[in-house]
């Protein structure tokens, strides 16, 4: 019997080399890591409630025990958390509301407009783009359309020479969607966009094996756009209080050779929506179509 909180464990424990905790390296070892029966020992657990654990059939697993368990596998913060919610189901977050019109709700969107010189966009929890102000649309130059974070960086031919440090961005965007896929296992937006990279992209299936989880509140990201060429940028994530699954995301020029090709970037995307060329002012998925449409 597989189950995902056991293929988490597992790839956690193959990591773990014998001797680092005191246990002999030998012993007819066929695989790497530590073996269930020392998890077990080594967290001060029943071997058999543990065989149950990674099995899915321990639905009562304590604190306790699982950070006895994140002890011995040496987890992180946000690896223990998510262990959690592997043992016990039941989805801390909530999925979006459903809306008659698609995307971020109005007072979302006009804060996007309010921050002309911020690249700032929102993210569904299957990384859909359901919002973006003008220049953070200019930024992330991706094709009209339902656009996706993950699916570019995967299945787009252009992500690899759009992201300089792609193997960075591949592993983070996969750890990103098993921790959503965790927080939010009945969201079929989130299923069918894991299926569809498995099918698509070899690259995706290696990344997704890793079993690694992040939560993506900030950090460092370089980018060669195909108008501006190459930009050090730091971002920041902020959950919207009363949307948890979606992050509202930010990006600010990291140095000054980036700031000033973020001005010239932005300079040309409002003369172009100035001039009617594109309409990109905090487009929503579909909505901003059809208002353009009747224009």
């Amino acid at each position: 019997m597989t189950s995902e909180i056991g293929e988490f464990l597992r790839a956690k424990r193959e990591r773990v080399a014998p001797e680092e905790r005191g246990l002999p390296a030998g012993g007819g070892r066929r695989v790497p890591g530590l073996r269930r029966e020392e998890v077990a020992l080594l967290a001060g657990i029943s071997p058999d409630y543990y065989v149950r654990l990674e099995q899915g059939r321990a639905r009562a697993a304590s604190d306790q025990v699982l950070d006895a368990i994140s002890r011995v596998l040496s987890l992180d913060d946000v690896e223990r958390d998510h262990l959690r919610v592997l043992a016990r189901p039941a989805a801390p977050l909530r999925a979006p509301r459903p809306s008659a019109t698609p995307g971020a709700r109005p007072g979302v969107r006009a804060l996007l407009d309010a921050m002309p010189q911020v690249p700032a966009f929102v993210l569904g929890p299957a990384m859909d783009v359901l919002a973006v102000n003008l220049l953070g649309d200019a930024l992330i130059a991706l094709p009209d359309g339902p656009r996706n974070m993950a699916r570019h960086v995967f299945l787009d031919p252009t992500s690899s020479a759009y992201y300089p440090e792609w193997e960075k961005v591949a592993r983070e965007t996969a750890a990103h969607l098993r921790r959503m896929a965790a927080l939010l296992p009945d969201a079929p937006e989130i299923a069918s966009l894991i299926g569809e990279l498995t099918i698509g992209s070899d690259e995706f299936v290696r990344a997704w094996a890793r079993q690694e989880v992040v939560v993506k509140t900030h950090g460092h990201k370089l980018v060669d756009h195909p108008e501006i060429g190459r930009l050090s940028l730091d971002y920041e994530t902020l959950a919207l209080p009363d949307e948890p699954a979606l992050m509202l995301v930010t990006y600010t020029a990291a140095d000054e050779k980036t700031a000033d090709a973020l001005r010239t970037l932005g300079s040309w995307a409002a003369s172009g929506a100035a001039a009617g060329a594109v309409d990109r002012s905090s487009r929503t998925l579909g909505a901003d179509r059809a208002s353009a449409a009747e224009r």
